[in-house]
């Protein structure tokens, strides 16, 4: 279906709940905004498209998401500038992460113009919604799920697309204590580690509880068949400075293809630092802490942006990172992203779309 001159049918909600919010003091992904855009498939074909107030669905017992695991999601999020406007940073890079996922599970893709006509109708509903308090965002989450309510084992016929938003601010406010992973396995090539599958973070939440009950913040994964290299860490990418050397695990089936990752290194890559993308060995993080080498490392994602790393444990020793400002790469890069995120640097690659209001 082409959406491009639909306006999507809309469902006001009676009461805005948006007084009940204390902007400054945000916890992630406890606040949601008041209203969500939905489009259900059927019949080989995405449906009539809405946006409607925030709210509980109805949903089977044997819904076959609930007992298969066909559910994908993105995370994305809008800014303001100084004049007010609201700015999206990477949309369609989000969508075509979407659409591999979907792929991967079996699952429709979703058409460029329905997801973001859906996206702006929702934005421009909920524009107060977008904070303004430095450091603060509005958390864009995509969802697709299964719904027939069938329980035999095959893809299913029919799905459900939202997105719903919350202003958030901060991810971590501290730099975090992250633990090599020696055991358990995120992911494997072949895998479905590379698609936003919500199977992939339900895994994970065993081993990131048993290291949280040592100490630790997070986890750094490590490879499936010999624990040897460096793929992710908790649910972000992983970055260390070696060297003067911008340096990251290359992209495979088994670690996410992060947008934030892919705009870190290009901005990087701007700033005129080297930067490689290649196999990261724990025995190399570990030998380069030990000679004075290793100056900074830090995770990439769409909720913490860049999140400073300040200890890695490692076989039983916990090695302490340079303190955080001293790092020049990770805080020069998160500077300009920002700048560019928020409008208040020049878009030389086009990444940000603005939402006429």
């Amino acid at each position: 279906m082409s959406v491009d001159t639909l306006t999507i049918p809309t469902q006001r909600a009676e009461t805005s709940r948006i007084s009940e919010v204390d902007f400054n003091n945000l916890q992630f992904g406890k606040t949601f905004s008041d209203h969500m855009f939905m489009v259900d498939y059927k019949d080989g074909a995405w449906q009539e498209p809405q946006v409607v107030p925030y709210g509980n669905m109805s949903l089977s017992p044997a819904t076959s998401s609930l007992h298969y695991g066909q559910a994908l999601f993105e995370g994305m999020k809008a800014y303001k500038d100084k004049n007010g406007d609201i700015l999206l940073f990477r949309p369609l890079a989000n969508l075509q992460r979407l659409n591999k996922s979907a792929e991967r599970l079996c699952m429709p893709e979703l058409p460029e113009d329905l997801f973001m006509q859906g996206l702006e109708q929702l934005l421009k509903l909920d524009k107060d919604w977008v904070p303004t308090q430095e450091g603060s965002s509005l958390y864009i989450r995509p969802v697709m799920f299964a719904t027939d309510d069938y329980i035999g084992v095959r893809a299913s016929l029919t799905y459900r697309f939202l997105i719903i938003t919350c202003p958030v601010g901060k991810y971590y406010d501290k730099p975090v204590k992250v633990a090599v992973e020696p055991h358990y396995v995120r992911s494997a090539e072949g895998g479905a580690g590379y698609a936003k599958a919500a199977g992939n973070y339900a895994a994970a939440l065993l081993p990131s509880r048993k290291m949280q009950e040592k100490g630790y913040d997070q986890l750094i994964w490590t490879d499936a068949k010999e624990h040897k290299y460096v793929e992710e860490s908790g649910t972000m990418n992983v970055m260390f400075v070696i060297d003067d050397v911008l340096v990251t695990p290359s992209l495979s089936t088994s670690i996410l293809h992060g947008v934030t990752r892919d705009s870190v290194l290009q901005v990087a890559k701007d700033l005129g630092y080297k930067v490689e993308e290649r196999k990261v060995a724990v025995d190399e993080v570990i030998e380069a802490q030990k000679a004075g080498k290793l100056k900074e490392a830090f995770g990439t994602g769409t909720a913490a942006i860049i999140s400073q790393i300040a200890l890695i444990h490692h076989d039983g020793t916990d090695y302490e990172l340079p303190a955080v400002e001293g790092r020049e790469i990770s805080n020069r890069v998160a500077e300009e992203l920002n700048k560019i995120r928020t409008g208040q640097a020049p878009d030389t690659h086009n990444w940000v779309h603005k939402v006429s209001l």
